[in-house]
């Protein structure tokens, strides 16, 4: 397994203080020893590495895709953001590995908001536009399932029903956990999965350090069991956490969360 920090932002000036999430996440697994399945936890032995920018959007969106094209199938690859806008540049790195290996890519997305707005760049998406890009540079919209949006824009919604995109609602997860849990898992079955969660899906009252608190998530209990059941996933292929800010954090609340979620995927 290897962790890899993508310190990058592209949040149209509202996520400043996200690119000091990498490194405090990884900072995070001292105080962690073990994981819920008893491994030991050693942060020198997770290859930690950490993408350096040169301001230059364009030409760091690229770099994230061809550093990260290569890594694909060789190991199970973590990527702490920055803002979600990286998410962007790592899935079309993943769909075109899929697709070249002849396998089918599938895209789980756990995140309070659907990331679809209409773009305000033609050149590189932003955190709130980054899955409607994928969607039209060809990722099947019905190997995509976003869990727990709770705050759309009416522009988000009709492109989320317009494309067919699968939706699983908070309030489905809350009344039946371990049965959705299921459905989560089936959906990418025989297919590459990347998974990719945004800190804000949490309730802020465990996670309070992001740029868009909605209330309503899941607790940080009932999360990590999902978190400990996709780690189970053999066809898991890599998984990224984003959006942690820990300028804004509250007793180091959501930091930890996100070392602990990352723990469990090891």
């Amino acid at each position: 397994m290897k962790v890899i920090g993508v310190p990058l932002v592209n949040g149209l000036g509202k996520t400043l203080g996200v690119e000091n999430g990498p490194k405090q996440i990884f900072s995070g697994f001292n105080e962690i020893y073990t994981n819920h399945l008893g491994k030991e936890i050693v942060p020198i032995n997770l290859g930690y590495e950490e993408l350096e920018f040169s301001g230059d959007l364009v030409k760091d969106n690229d770099l994230i895709y061809r550093k990260v094209f290569d890594l694909f199938g060789k190991d199970k690859l973590i990527f702490l953001g920055g803002d979600h806008s990286v998410s962007y540049p790592l899935t079309r790195s993943f769909f075109d590995y899929s697709q070249n290996s002849g396998h089918e890519p599938c895209l789980i997305v756990f995140d309070a908001h659907p990331d679809l707005m209409e773009p305000v760049d033609s050149k590189i998406p932003t955190h709130e536009e980054w899955l409607r890009a994928l969607v039209e540079d060809g990722f099947k919209p019905e190997n995509i399932l976003l869990v727990g949006s709770r705050n759309a824009d009416p522009s988000e919604v009709k492109f989320l029903n317009s494309h067919g995109i699968k939706n699983m609602s908070i309030d489905e997860l809350m009344f039946n956990l371990e049965n959705k849990t299921d459905a989560i898992m089936e959906f990418g079955y025989g297919k590459d999965v990347y998974v990719s969660i945004d800190i804000d899906f949490v309730d802020p009252a465990y996670a309070p350090g992001t740029g868009y608190c909605e209330v309503g998530g899941l607790s940080s209990k009932e999360f990590l069991y999902i978190v400990r059941r996709l780690s189970k996933m053999k066809n898991l292929v890599a998984v990224d956490l984003v959006e942690v800010n820990p300028s804004k954090d509250i007793g180091n609340r959501t930091v930890s969360l996100a070392s602990r979620i990352v723990s469990e995927f090891i």
